[in-house]
């Protein structure tokens, strides 16, 4: 049964994320923020394998380099988009919404927590294949493995940002399950060359967002999310050409 993949991932992050909430009350300030920067170093590094695995191929015994282009052009055109349609803005008044339907007003962190987890366990590799695994083959294998990660991610996240990480439950539920769904439908139009495409720009995506959480917010990443229509663009121009 195709969708089973996002299902188990969305559990997997409100089941973390009510074991993060309960180990908060325990840690001391020091403690949180020692465990913010390992989630930002741990995130920046994710993000930079992913890209440079997508980047990187070696050729006749030496290391050559592949999308480079790709890459520039998908943050330059993506985030002007983003910053145009202000996705950023959008991410932040959903989270205020829910903020308020949590009754968690005096929550400080609950906007930054829900935006910050949203975007490291939605734009990432896994995120994307797993889904499309999902929605072609109905094998969720993969997004089964990915919510075995994400389970301990939000853990230490949810100790440190508390409510607003569970409300990432959410995202992952929308973009995953959009992601499955059109991949289900589309077939055989979505090929491997797009998978990695959009795979390796959604880490470089990650390796921003382990900025913002280890050093404050350097990105506005939500912005910057557009970037993942450009690999879709590009691919649509080389079928018809």
């Amino acid at each position: 049964m195709f969708g089973l993949g996002t299902l188990i991932n969305t559990a997997g992050v409100v089941a973390g994320s009510a074991i993060g909430m309960v180990l908060r009350r325990g840690l001391k300030k020091e403690m949180e923020q020692s465990l913010m920067s390992a989630c930002g170093v741990a995130s920046m590094f994710i993000g930079v394998a992913g890209t440079l695995q997508g980047m990187l191929r070696v050729e006749n015994g030496s290391i050559e380099t592949q999308g480079s282009m790709l890459l520039i052009f998908s943050l330059v055109l993506g985030g002007l988009l983003g910053e145009l349609i202000d996705i950023e803005k959008r991410m932040d008044t959903l989270g205020e919404k829910l903020k308020a339907m949590f009754h968690a007003e005096r929550d400080a962190r609950f906007v930054e927590g829900f935006v910050n987890t949203s975007l490291i366990i939605c734009v990432g590799a896994m995120a994307i294949v797993g889904s499309i695994q999902d929605g072609l083959t109905g094998d969720a294998t993969m997004l089964t493995a990915k919510a075995v990660l994400d389970f301990a991610i939000v853990i230490v996240l949810a100790s440190t940002y508390g409510v607003g990480v569970m409300c990432s439950a959410l995202a992952i539920l929308v973009y995953e399950g959009s992601l499955t769904l059109l991949a289900h439908f589309a077939g055989n139009f979505i090929g491997e060359a797009l998978i990695a495409n959009l795979s390796f720009i959604g880490s470089s995506l990650i390796f921003c967002v382990g900025v913002n959480i280890a050093f404050g917010k350097k990105f506005r990443v939500g912005n910057m999310l557009p970037a993942l229509l450009v690999p879709v663009a590009y691919e649509i121009v080389q079928v018809l050409r």
